[in-house]
């Protein structure tokens, strides 16, 4: 199954849709303006929140809590090193492994199984990846991750 985010260039606040390999919207993603930290929302076509994304403040590397029903299901948390970060997802197992900064990754279980990939499409005005999920029953988790990564990848350019 894939997913297609593409994030606009100039927005005050985080909010696009989640597209499916159809091009029809199927996740709606809105973060919060003024919230200590980055917090996302990811609401489905029915405008029910489906996953909830918060930053932990006051850490020394960057993480984030995933929530699904109220429910903590992972945390994404940056791990310290010298030349390339590294993340460490706490809850499925999952590692992660690529070029964070070109968006082009993989997460993969325990067993060394790739649940997602990720890649960045060239050629576009504003940042667009498409995520490649083995299956269906990780998807909506898949995408809380690679959204925490990409706030926290952006937090670092920051």
């Amino acid at each position: 199954m894939k997913l297609y985010i593409k994030q606009k260039v100039f927005s005050w606040k985080d909010k696009f849709f989640v597209k499916d390999e159809y091009g029809q919207d199927k996740y709606y993603v809105e973060g919060e303006l003024f919230s200590w930290g980055r917090k996302l929302h990811v609401y489905d076509m029915n405008q029910r929140e489906v996953a909830f994304i918060a930053q932990k403040v006051m850490t020394f590397m960057p993480e984030f809590h995933v929530s699904q029903e109220g429910r903590e299901v992972a945390v994404v948390k940056q791990k310290f090193s010298w030349f390339r970060p590294k993340y460490e997802i706490q809850g499925p197992n999952w590692t992660v492994e690529g070029s964070f900064w070109q968006h082009e990754y993989t997460v993969s279980d325990q067993g060394g199984s790739i649940q997602v990939s990720i890649s960045k499409k060239l050629m576009s005005w504003s940042d667009s990846y498409e995520l490649d999920i083995v299956e269906d029953k990780n998807e909506l988790l898949a995408l809380a991750v690679v959204l925490a990564i990409d706030c926290a990848v952006a937090q670092q350019n920051n």
